[in-house]
């Protein structure tokens, strides 16, 4: 099985790549460098010459504060750019994943989304990103949409990253304490993803690593299991200025993968504890 993957530079094109490569596939990475998403020309070049079996498209812009103020580039990514693979991917008949984000909902109550609930994108990032679900589904049949949230791994700037290395600067933090979620480990991720792509149960899933937590108790668990002597101080969200809108509940069932026969990803405090230790760090037992 030969797979082209987007994005391969990000945090999850990257785990993908090397998840792909591990169980023996063959496997096709792309980057802004070889493959610009943006440009249908040059994706229709290289998918063609490529011919692969499968396209996981991991490519997105993702800084939601900056898309604020940049929105033609972020849709022409976003949108334009899933499009783009999605038309080559129907011309070829080539399956096709994307990612899509919690971010496509609106964020109140304190229920978990199901995958049909009402769209409602509280800001420009989550907007294309439910823009770029509508593409492949518009276009294609046989495509997954898997919808993720609060991501991190190895390769790349995210969250942790950030609180530890803030941690280390300052000795203090704050963070807000509102917003309710489940991070999701790339490596985890990773897994599924290749799991998913042998089979033909398409459609749109949710997936994230198991368990929920606010942002506040994601970092006071980042510190203690590093062994860092931290505080950590829960602010409001409403005194976190932000440009971007969050939404507070990013909860997400996850009974629709359940049902389809693919595991629940592990505990997010286990995936926690695994990513410190690749990072380095000499973990304290969850």
């Amino acid at each position: 099985m030969k797979i082209l993957v987007t994005g391969v530079k990000g945090q999850l094109g990257y785990d993908v790549i090397h998840e792909g490569e591990s169980r023996g596939f063959e496997m096709f990475g792309t980057d802004v460098d070889n493959m610009d998403i943006t440009d249908a020309e040059q994706v229709k070049q290289v998918i063609e010459d490529c011919r692969p079996d499968f396209v996981i498209h991991c490519a997105a812009y993702t800084a939601v504060d900056a898309a604020e103020d940049n929105q033609e580039i972020c849709r022409k990514i976003n949108v334009n750019g899933t499009r783009n693979i999605a038309e080559i991917c129907k011309f070829r008949d080539i399956p096709m994943m994307y990612f899509s984000t919690d971010y496509i909902f609106d964020g109140q109550g304190e229920d978990s989304w199901r995958e049909d609930d009402a769209k409602q994108p509280l800001n420009v990032y989550g907007q294309t990103k439910y823009e770029g679900e509508l593409a492949v589904q518009e276009l294609l049949q046989k495509y997954f949409i898997l919808r993720i949230s609060w991501v991190f791994g190895v390769n790349g700037n995210n969250f942790i990253k950030t609180m530890l290395r803030l941690g280390k600067e300052r000795g203090a933090v704050s963070v807000v304490f509102d917003q309710i979620g489940s991070p999701t480990y790339t490596y985890d991720l990773a897994k599924l993803v290749i799991d998913m792509i042998q089979t033909d149960k398409y459609g749109v899933y949710h997936v994230t690593n198991d368990g929920l937590c606010s942002w506040y108790e994601f970092a006071c668990e980042i510190f203690k299991q590093a062994g860092m002597d931290v505080k950590v101080t829960p602010v409001a969200t409403a005194e976190y200025p932000a440009k971007a809108a969050r939404p507070f509940n990013s909860r997400m069932s996850k009974e629709k993968l359940e049902a389809a026969g693919f595991p629940r990803l592990p505990d997010w405090k286990d995936a926690l504890n695994r990513y410190l230790t690749a990072l380095g760090y000499e973990t304290v037992k969850k």
